[in-house]
């Protein structure tokens, strides 16, 4: 496989794409994947050695999580943007200002989302319904995760910088590290110690710290433009100004999105069963290992579109679209495909000698993980055009396409007497994905001619 880079970097402006876009997304796919091994391994020691109350505590808050960060890690992928487009360009001078600026951004961020998250743990989790015999444990567990969240941004910010230049091995070896530690955490604080979902949660912050340091100490010692010394963070305006650009609507758009998922996540705990909620968090687990393929290609659809329309070679960008379609949505329907297969053994996992939670684990993944593939081809298209610097758009589209169809599917046909069933919310999802993936590609197609022109005339502006 050609990388044609120096050190850890990738040389995405020059020479053939499809492997150096594979070298790119293969690191992140692991590096996803132990991510969601960290949650998987809170939920599959609480199921397994707690019971199903403390497994329905811990993955019923994943939507809620996700509702609260997702606005500030609409931030960093406008700081991986901002870098790679300077990066692309040859603007190292401008890199060092993102780069400082960005790492100050996400410690503010966490410290912001400790405050909120720790203070009103509760009332969220009672706006989303948390059923009676589930919300003492989840508050428990909610609070003591929100310590984290410094650590958590300061690790994705550096991550998606240190993406911005093709480095995606490096994070995977630190989650690695964080990840082992967090298993054995697990295992100790619950089996040993028997403390339940508050030793998870600590479990899982100690990693996301060791992640972080990691990240840090090799940002600190990174030579060139992405070099950080801590006395020169600070806030650039001009910089923040750039990174909201992309990062708020990315952000504002992963908020609608959660907010979504919360709506949905509610309508699940209106049933009032253990078992429905339990094995919709257990499936829910489950689909965040098939949803590591199209968002590693995403990412890499976003990063190298940044860097080459940096450099004014939109003719690549193309390409680049081409080859990120067929392998995210290729990959999210063998992995799709395979997770439905298994469903029942994967479940079990979570929940053993639970047949019921089991049963509708498998339920959710026949009306999920099969389609898996249109989610694929819709977040391709977002990544490039965020790369391409519309980022406004991507989000009016996805909060009308995807939020917006959700949301009026359980105001309307879910409402009804015959159609108010689990199943029915379920299939919300790949109906959404599908309308919202056909209007990305139609707005590609619209605003193209316009940015790649907007690319040329800029670079007879410096040539000039």
């Amino acid at each position: 496989m050609a990388k044609q880079r120096r050190g850890y970097r990738i040389d995405m402006v020059n020479g053939p794409l499809a492997g150096k876009i594979l070298f790119f997304a293969l690191p992140l796919m692991a590096s996803s994947l132990l991510q969601l091994l960290f949650n998987a391994a809170d939920i599959v020691v609480v199921g397994r050695f707690v019971g199903k109350e403390a497994l329905a505590a811990v993955g019923s808050n994943g939507s809620l999580v996700n509702l609260l960060v997702n606005l500030f890690m609409g931030f960093s992928v406008g700081a991986n943007v901002v870098v790679a487009q300077d990066l692309g360009g040859g603007r190292e001078e401008d890199v060092r200002k993102s780069v400082h600026t960005a790492i100050t951004l996400s410690l503010l961020s966490g410290l912001a989302l400790t405050l909120i998250g720790a203070t009103l743990a509760r009332q969220l989790l009672e706006l989303i319904s948390s059923p009676e015999d589930v919300i003492d444990l989840a508050t428990v567990y909610l609070r003591i995760y929100f310590f984290g969240m410094p650590a958590n941004m300061l690790y994705n910010f550096g991550a998606a910088i240190l993406r911005s230049q093709g480095d995606t091995q490096r994070p995977l070896y630190y989650l690695t590290i964080a990840g082992v530690v967090n298993v054995l955490l697990n295992l100790f604080f619950v089996v040993v110690l028997q403390i339940s979902v508050a030793g998870v949660a600590l479990a899982t912050i100690i990693s996301q710290y060791i992640s972080a340091g990691l990240v840090l100490l090799c940002m600190l010692h990174e030579p060139g433009a992405l070099h950080l010394d801590l006395r020169s963070l600070g806030i650039d305006k001009d910089v923040v100004r750039r990174i909201c650009r992309v990062g708020l609507p990315a952000g504002f758009q992963g908020i609608v999105f959660s907010l979504s998922n919360v709506v949905i996540q509610g309508s699940i705990n209106s049933f009032n069963s253990t078992a429905i909620v339990a094995g919709s968090s257990a499936a829910s687990n489950i689909e965040g290992f098939v949803y590591v393929c199209p968002s590693s290609f995403y990412q890499a659809a976003l990063t190298f579109t940044s860097q080459n329309y940096g450099a004014g070679k939109c003719g690549r960008v193309d390409r680049i679209l081409l080859l990120t379609q067929i392998y995210g949505m290729t990959s999210a329907a063998v992995l799709g495909l395979l997770a439905y297969g298994f469903g029942a053994p994967l479940a079990s996992i979570y929940a053993p000698g639970e047949p019921e939670v089991i049963e509708w684990a498998v339920v959710r993944m026949g009306y999920i993980c099969r389609f898996y593939f249109i989610c694929g081809a819709m977040d391709t298209m977002v990544g490039i055009l965020r790369g391409l610097g519309y980022s406004v758009v991507p989000m009016v589209v996805s909060m009308l396409g995807a939020c917006g169809t959700r949301l009026l599917w359980i105001a309307t046909v879910f409402q009804m007497p015959q159609f108010h069933t689990p199943q029915v919310l379920f299939l919300s999802y790949p109906i959404s994905w599908l309308i919202t993936a056909a209007t990305h590609f139609t707005v590609f197609l619209v605003v193209r001619k316009r940015a790649y022109a907007r690319a040329a005339a800029r670079l007879e502006e410096q040539a000039g």
